[in-house]
């Protein structure tokens, strides 16, 4: 059996929250240093990171997990 690939959302809370509703790993971070984190964890089976515009920017430089699909939303 192969595993299922999902979608991840990391950025300020207030801008995540609802996505777990449609099924995705939500990562509420609303400071570099958690935003970082959730990065740094998104587990193997992510295969879409949707982030927001700062959450994107305190991410920018960072490796990219995997083979993954990033996604800013607008602000």
């Amino acid at each position: 059996m192969s595993a299922v690939a999902r979608a991840a959302v990391i950025g300020e809370a207030t801008a995540v929250s609802g996505y777990g509703l449609a099924g995705a790993i939500v990562y509420p971070a609303d400071t570099r240093a958690q935003a970082v984190a959730a990065w740094r964890s998104l587990p193997a089976q992510v295969a879409v990171v949707l982030l927001t515009a700062r959450a994107a920017s305190w991410v920018d430089q960072l490796p990219r997990p995997g083979d993954l699909l990033v996604v800013v939303m607008p602000s």
